[in-house]
């Protein structure tokens, strides 16, 4: 058994591997479009859900099953010995209920919301699968494959914070893989970790005129921005705050009863995240006071609402575990030059939990991730060089026996 890269990519059985990979590509372009044009928008994955289910099963893989969020999972055994490694991509996109999802063919670029992210990664996990059945590769390690739900927006990792927490698996996972993002040699090692809250506050309301004076959670509002807007955050780690999503009010003459505020708060560091979590709670308690110092309360006073509405754990994975190490070698041996980056992928959950993870990117190129203009090109060459990459660091990662 090896988990050698070089050795592993001169071996007959993966040169075998990354045969079927080129000679099954126009199938997995085929798989691409089929996944893409079902719908999967948030928290209503399902019909995918149970398309990618069927495929999982039509490709043999064990103990495959559905699980109480959605998730699809199937087993690949090896030997068995030591924890599972995960290759997981995600079933959802960012995309609403209704959008229009058919694929549209302009020589090798398809285009289409969520063609790429992350359609292309679930397809890349069969071509995987029947790569490895086609070489007759056999692991040290068993490989669970994930079409996970709930890795976009409001879904807040739920379908891999699932699996690491109830889900069937959760204390036999040793190392993880997401195969989300085009590039290859883009390999994200930190976990960007992100709090997000709706905060509302609320107020008696009025007629502008005769119920002049009297406080207003509009202003409380802008007192509570004006002090976000002066918060300081550290360059490295990298650390960030949004006020995005704006709600409130009835009419241009009345005094609203309630206003409404989304934001977000990410950084690298879980520390600083917590830190800044700190200062924001602290201007919506001053946001509250100074109202109610300010107007007229003798109808009611200024209130507040906070809902947390996201919280996505920061972590890293060490430069020095082995699946970063194998990683780092197998995108060099494809001809790559390796970046490591920092983002906000379903790899947050085990890096915060403390298991080694990566995202890896699924080849090929593309753009406009989460625009109705998505694309990505599957020029057979560059796509199949991509694919290759990242069996080759899964095999090594999970060990790969020669004889």
């Amino acid at each position: 058994m090896t988990n050698d890269v070089t050795t592993i990519r001169a071996s007959e059985k993966f040169k075998k591997a990354a045969e079927a990979l080129a000679s099954g590509h126009d199938r997995f372009v085929e798989e691409i479009i089929t996944l893409t044009e079902i719908p999967a928008p948030p928290f209503k994955e399902e019909v995918r859900s149970e398309a990618y289910e069927a495929m999982f099963k039509a490709l043999g893989l064990e103990e495959v099953t559905r699980d109480d969020v959605n998730n699809v999972t199937g087993l690949r055994r090896g030997k068995g010995n030591g924890a599972l490694v995960v290759a997981a991509a995600h079933l959802d996109t960012v995309f609403p209920e209704g959008t229009d999802v058919k694929v549209r063919r302009e020589g090798t670029k398809l285009m289409a919301p969520g063609v790429g992210d992350d359609t292309r990664g679930l397809a890349a996990l069969l071509a995987f699968i029947r790569a490895l059945d086609a070489a007759g590769i056999e692991t040290e390690q068993d490989i669970l494959f994930v079409g996970d739900v709930g890795e976009e927006g409001r879904g807040d990792l739920r379908g891999i914070r699932h699996l690491f927490t109830e889900g069937t698996y959760k204390d036999k996972i040793g190392s993880f893989f997401t195969f989300d993002g085009i590039e290859p040699f883009d390999l994200t090692t930190v976990a960007v970790g992100s709090l997000r809250y709706r905060i509302t506050f609320k107020g008696p309301g009025g007629h502008s005129l005769a119920a002049f004076g009297a406080v207003n959670p509009a202003y409380a509002l802008g007192h509570f921005l004006l002090g976000m807007s002066r918060i300081e955050v550290p360059e490295a780690p990298r650390s960030a705050y949004c006020a995005s999503v704006i709600q409130g009010g009835t009419s241009v003459n009345a005094i609203p009863e309630d206003m409404c505020v989304e934001i977000d708060l990410r950084s690298e560091d879980a520390a600083i995240l917590q830190r800044l979590d700190g200062e924001i709670h602290k201007l919506i308690e001053d946001a509250v006071a100074y109202e109610n110092g300010r107007g007229k309360t003798d109808k009611g006073e200024i209130s507040v609402e906070i809902e947390q509405i996201g919280n996505r754990p920061a972590g890293k994975t060490d430069e020095n575990a082995d699946i970063v190490t194998i990683s780092k070698a197998a995108i060099t041996a494809l001809g790559f030059e390796v970046k490591t980056s920092a983002s906000s992928t379903d790899a947050n959950i085990p890096m915060s939990l403390g298991i080694p993870a990566v995202k890896f990117g699924h080849g090929g190129t593309g753009g406009n991730a989460h625009r109705l203009d998505e694309w990505i090109d599957v020029e057979p060459t560059e796509s199949v060089r991509g694919l290759t990459a990242g069996l080759l660091a899964l095999v090594a990662t999970a060990g790969m026996y020669e004889a």
